[in-house]
């Protein structure tokens, strides 16, 4: 069964950085990406990474890095120069393919629990 755990959240000041992990089971996914929701919104695409590369939304690119370790099956966030903006829960999400092909988060089949950010200004 495959199955995906993010860990590595927590409570930063703004300026901070965190490093979001996330540990995949059950087979080596291509296809990965980081969203986001902060309460009261819709759920947000942060980055994904596949055989073509990676890609990131506007709000993170620059301060976000999103990488993939296929020996020990894990994704990761790293996220620098944070802002009380980038409070939300963070997601790690996965699909069957070599490639993402989309952002749109229906695309993705396989989702972990989800692991919380607060950035305080």
């Amino acid at each position: 069964q495959f199955q995906l755990a993010e860990s590595g959240g927590g409570s930063v000041q703004a300026g901070g950085s965190l490093r979001l992990s996330c540990a995949a089971s059950g087979y080596t996914p291509y296809c990965m990406a980081w969203f986001r929701q902060a309460p009261g919104k819709e759920r947000e695409w942060v980055a994904t990474i596949d055989s073509a590369g990676s890609g990131y939304a506007d709000s993170v690119k620059g301060r976000f890095t999103i990488s993939k370790d296929n020996a020990k099956n894990s994704l990761y966030l790293q996220m620098n120069s944070l802002k009380p903006e980038d409070t939300a829960m963070y997601y790690c999400a996965s699909r069957r393919t070599t490639y993402c092909a989309g952002t749109y988060d229906g695309l993705f089949g396989y989702w972990g629990q989800g692991t919380q950010v607060t950035v305080s200004s």
